[in-house]
């Protein structure tokens, strides 16, 4: 508790309590007070690790001054009652109304200072009657000096956005009016920060996440708008870097902030849009819901965000695959959260148990079914043994068919179809009208276009990959794994030299990326440059790719004992999960039958390298085999 002997230099800290449709008004109040010299403690400024309950108590225990402003909708919050009366217990109280609503019983006594005319200017009579009061209760004769501001502060940020709402739960389509804010501009462009979790418990963090991409999603549904993909959104700001600059590094116009803060079954929502031109907020709302009515705020919040940004609501169209299932929507949440992580093994199979309880709860939510689709194509992909591979793709099959039987145009579940047809089965033509439907219904989404890339990449569509992984780099500039992906295109189309570049890239984004620097190798390898193409193969991540690279460029520097150390690596190590990769260094060492035999044994085992086989320039020298010519067309890759 702030002591009355504090040192009279002390800053004097103003707690600030407001009901959550009075925002805009408290936002310029407290903007005003701040730039008046004092410091201002409302929620805006909780950090992301602490108690909502306890952030409160602590402040307003802390505070000099508590500024109320009651108005027709906060006379009946408990939340600033209970405030109001904190501040009166401490003699601390400042109240103050903005529409001329009087204060609830047990606070008429006090004198009420009127700002239904303020404007706004610190030079108006009723801001210094508000500076006077402050004084008073702080004890303080001399007011502080006025500071200047320079565009918004790091704490006024809210990392987040919810301005669409909960699309995902069912709720509108948003579509941009040509007058709008965006207008018919594809150049202007929209960054949706990640929601910052103010619950106070790190196990709310999928809550958070979840609507962040569910928020980035309802607007990439917007052909109008060009919204930043989420690796890039996630980039963090610098401490002192104001919004215009952020918004410049970005590369983005706009950027749409948010929080999220629940407690037991109540959930705090709110938003901040920022013109990144000038640093200055648009628009901002609070709302308070419980939980079991999450799916109001969806609408109250797109109808806000529509407002602000002049856009219209295409009602008639809900986002598809969603639920309106609250426990349902919640096990989904926590498995995309987990599933985004990429850890390892244990989370992926906890990510598909969530996935199962979502379906539990409302067996028509294709969005879980997608979502549980990628999940088991995800661990047959990345952890299954040979023997498992066949059962974890059918599983992933079915869930995807059952995703776009419930949604047809669900871009995630033509998605997820295409990725366990091409993937379990080897299927490219069976794979691709789920890919380009994906790409159609998706062309905003950067993640869904970089993998549509990858496919037309592999399926010998060298243009259309191009095109696709081009935008997917324009929506998500920062994410290495966009940049990883164009290399890997380029190298496929024969072109290793403009390889190079993005796959540096995506290695000076993440330097600890796998798979960038065994595919710089190959394209240095299969350019002559073999000795710098070693030093790639040695510090590339994944043993797999290492060993068969050092194989394959110690054999061509003439080195066979260190070529023939790391193939029986390879072998031994490894065995039956690089299957591809053997026959990858047994055609280059110039023994096409083994090479060939190696492929046939990886088909036996489903093994998910052999979507490189149309396109790989590896393998070259094994192209015009009858075998291998044969296996292509019984994969109906031909």
């Amino acid at each position: 508790m702030t002591s009355d002997a504090e040192a009279p230099d002390a800053p004097i800290t103003v707690f600030l309590s407001y009901a959550s449709e009075d925002r805009a008004q408290a936002r310029r109040l407290a903007s005003a007070l701040e730039g008046a010299g004092y410091t201002v403690w409302w929620d805006a400024l909780i950090e992301g690790g602490a108690s909502f309950a306890s952030s409160i108590a602590e402040a307003l225990d802390k505070a000099d001054a508590v500024v109320v402003l009651w108005s027709r909708f906060s006379i009946d919050s408990d939340w600033v009652r209970d405030e109001a009366s904190q501040g009166r217990e401490r003699h601390r109280l400042v109240p103050l109304t903005i529409d001329r609503t009087k204060g609830p019983l047990g606070f008429r006594q006090y004198q009420v200072i009127d700002l239904s005319k303020w404007r706004g200017r610190a030079s108006a009579p009723q801001f210094q009657a508000v500076v006077r009061a402050i004084q008073a209760v702080a004890g303080r004769k001399e007011p502080p000096r006025p500071t200047r501001r320079t565009g918004l502060s790091r704490r006024t940020m809210i990392a987040g956005g919810t301005a669409a709402g909960l699309a995902l739960a069912g709720g509108a389509v948003i579509v941009a009016d040509k007058r709008g804010l965006f207008g018919s501009s594809r150049r202007d462009a929209i960054a949706v920060l990640p929601f910052k979790n103010l619950s106070g418990d790190a196990a709310q963090d999928y809550l958070s996440e979840g609507l962040t991409d569910e928020v980035r999603a309802a607007l990439v549904r917007n052909n109008i708008l060009r919204v930043l993909a989420g690796t890039s959104s996630s980039t963090e700001r610098s401490e002192n870097e104001d919004a215009a600059d952020f918004a410049r590094r970005l590369g983005v116009t706009y950027l749409l902030d948010g929080s999220v803060r629940r407690g037991g079954d109540m959930v705090r929502i709110s938003a901040i849009l920022t013109d990144g031109r000038t640093g200055f907020d648009l628009w901002s709302r609070t709302l308070d819901h419980r939980m079991s009515d999450i799916f109001g705020i969806e609408d109250e919040i797109a109808r806000s965000v529509a407002e602000a940004l002049r856009i219209r609501m295409a009602t008639s169209r809900p986002a598809p695959g969603g639920t309106r299932n609250v426990t349902a929507y919640e096990s989904y949440l926590r498995g995309k959260s987990l599933y985004n992580q990429a850890k390892d093994e244990a989370t992926d199979r906890q990510a598909l148990g969530a996935f199962d309880l979502a379906l539990a709860a409302d067996p028509n939510f294709a969005m879980a079914h997608a979502a549980r689709s990628r999940s088991l194509a995800s661990i047959a992909a990345g952890y299954a043994p040979a023997d498992q591979l066949k059962s974890l793709y059918d599983q992933s099959i079915a869930a995807a068919r059952r995703a776009v039987a419930i949604a047809p145009d669900l871009p995630e579940a033509n998605l997820a179809l295409g990725y366990a047809l091409f993937s379990g089965r080897l299927d490219v033509k069976g794979a691709r009208p789920f890919y380009d439907r994906a790409a159609e219904l998706g062309r905003g989404n950067a993640d869904i276009l970089l993998l549509f890339a990858l496919y037309c990449s592999r399926a010998g569509r060298a243009a259309d990959a191009k095109q696709a992984i081009e935008r997917a780099v324009l929506l998500d500039p920062l994410n290495p794994r966009a940049h990883r992906a164009a290399g890997s295109i380029e190298y496929a189309a024969r072109r290793h030299a403009s390889a190079i570049a993005p796959l540096r890239k995506a290695l000076a984004l993440d330097p600890k990326m796998a798979n960038a620097h065994g595919f710089v190798g190959d394209c240095l390898m299969l350019m002559g440059r073999n000795a710098e193409a070693r030093k790639e193969f040695e510090a590339e991540p994944r043993p797999y790719l290492r060993l068969s690279g050092l194989a394959i460029v110690n054999w061509r520097m003439g080195d066979r004992s260190a070529a023939q150390k790391a193939y029986d690596q390879l072998v031994t190590e490894i065995g039956d999960s690089a299957l591809y990769q053997q026959a990858e260094v047994l055609a280059q060492w110039g023994r096409a039958d083994e090479s060939v035999a190696r492929l046939q044994r990886a088909r036996e085992v489903g093994d998910s390298g052999l979507i490189y086989l149309a396109t790989d320039p590896l393998l070259d020298p094994i192209r015009r085999h009858p075998k291998f010519t044969l296996l292509l067309k019984e994969l109906n890759v031909l």
